[in-house]
């Protein structure tokens, strides 16, 4: 296993040991719309080191972006809807689909010709929340 993928088990593994019986109180009385402020928080953090340009602070809040992401799936795991793998195994496929030009194994194929945002497109119907900004 890699060291990245050593220290994404860690992380894991601690925010198990948070969210179980006698681990934090706090943590385990969390849910999906209580966390909701602190991960806009934690995303505005991450958005203020890129645009100031400090790395340190940026690996530092991105470590806190990732824990809400995972306590986001764990809570959903919890619940019985999804866990991060799931979440990671999507993500993995979205990126090779909408990537033709890259993964597709017919070079000549018309797929290949497509942008993100056309595949994007092709892909879903819905707009999203972000749309325009």
């Amino acid at each position: 296993m890699s060291d990245h993928l050593a220290d994404f088990q860690k992380l894991i593994d601690v925010l198990e040991s948070l969210l179980a019986p006698g681990g934090c109180e706090w943590d385990r009385k969390q849910t999906h719309q209580s966390l909701v402020p602190y991960l806009l928080e934690e995303t505005h953090e991450v958005i203020e080191a890129i645009e100031k340009g400090d790395m340190n602070s940026l690996k530092e809040e991105l470590g806190d972006l990732m824990l809400h992401v995972l306590f986001q799936a764990k809570l959903a795991e919890t619940e019985g809807h999804f866990n991060i793998s799931d979440s990671l195994k999507d993500i993995s496929e979205k990126l090779i689909r909408r990537h033709p030009q890259v993964f597709n194994d017919d070079k000549n194929s018309s797929d290949n010709n497509l942008s993100w945002e056309q595949a994007k497109k092709k892909e879903k119907k819905r707009d999203s929340v972000l749309d325009g900004v």
